[in-house]
């Protein structure tokens, strides 16, 4: 989006009197061409994508996932996940509703990891910010993660540590009226508003912190704690990302300043998995429909799947820049 930057950049430059090569005037225009840039991108995404998602409500999704089993069913479960409107919160709701239904633990849980983790909309603002390479090689390695981790909760038949009220309960059994065009013309824009509303702080916040990063901060210092020589950084950026609540769409501007400042792929990677896939509201919320050691597990899994991936972007992170 050129045209964006420069007409941010006329504006910071003629109406405000900043030079953008200074931090002051840096910092503004960052801020003000990457907030622009991903509320229109995320609304016509949002939008068009919502469109999609009107096809998959609860109920569908649930018998769509219950005509396989095994491998094949973890597979759809977390391809479903990347095109259902559902945050690490929300799918909480979801896995209840699954699990009740007679759906495998261990393909809810592929479910559960893909929702938030792999969402189309971030992907595309993925591939705006860095580049398409990047943006498919983290689809690819999300429904990986979300494959392998409920496959592995599959084959350890961990159903005794679901918590007994959610296999009685019956809030999937409503079947859902055919929508119109008209009405998923509706559904897509509530949706885009429902968003927003839920994400613009976190955009800001994140936005924020990226210009940040992107202008006060020296490289220098930012190298000697997460660069890419440093052998805990992808351990460092998943640890902190943990206790954080943010939407993904929050993190990417602080991704994109973190790699700017010469930070490994990988690194900011791990740190966007670790809040999407492992937001301690989240972890709270399943410790609800969980017991402690099945939430233990997951929370291993996941982990284990991040590092892995962020290191290894880091080792071949130069065949995606």
């Amino acid at each position: 989006m050129e045209w964006l930057y420069e007409l941010v950049e006329l504006l910071v430059e003629n109406v405000f009197g900043l030079d953008i090569n200074e931090r002051i005037g840096g910092s503004v225009h960052f801020f003000i061409y990457d907030v622009v840039k991903i509320f229109i991108l995320l609304s016509f995404l949002i939008f068009t994508i919502s469109y999609i998602q009107s096809f998959f409500p609860p109920e569908r999704t649930r018998k769509i996932l219950g005509k396989y089993k095994g491998i094949s069913a973890n597979i759809l479960g977390a391809l479903l996940g990347t095109v259902t409107p559902f945050c690490s919160c929300s799918s909480i709701p979801l896995f209840i509703g699954f699990t009740s239904a007679g759906l495998p633990i261990g393909v809810t849980f592929s479910f559960l990891i893909s929702s938030p983790l792999v969402d189309l909309a971030s992907v595309l603002l993925l591939a705006s910010i860095f580049n398409w390479r990047i943006a498919i090689a983290y689809v690819i390695v999300g429904l990986i993660l979300a494959v392998i981790g409920g496959s592995i909760i599959s084959k350890a038949k961990l159903e005794k540590y679901v918590e007994p009220f959610v296999f009685n309960n019956n809030m999937m059994d409503t079947e859902q009226e055919e929508l119109t065009r008209h009405d998923r013309i509706i559904f897509a824009k509530d949706q885009v508003m429902d968003i927003i509303n839920k994400v613009w702080l976190y955009i800001l916040i994140g936005v924020g912190i990226g210009a940040l990063i992107h202008n006060w901060i020296p490289e220098s210092v930012i190298s000697a704690i997460l660069g890419q020589d440093k052998w805990y950084s992808v351990l460092l950026a998943t640890l902190v990302g943990i206790p954080m609540y943010a939407d993904i769409f929050g993190t990417l501007p602080i991704a994109e300043a973190l790699v700017a400042k010469g930070v490994g792929i990988g690194t900011a990677l791990s740190f966007m998995m670790a809040v999407t896939a492992l937001s301690l509201p989240s972890l709270i919320m399943l410790k609800k429909v969980v017991k402690t050691k099945l939430l233990v597990i997951f929370t291993g899994i996941v982990t284990a799947g991040i590092l892995i991936i962020g290191y290894t972007f880091n080792s071949f992170g130069h065949f995606f820049i």
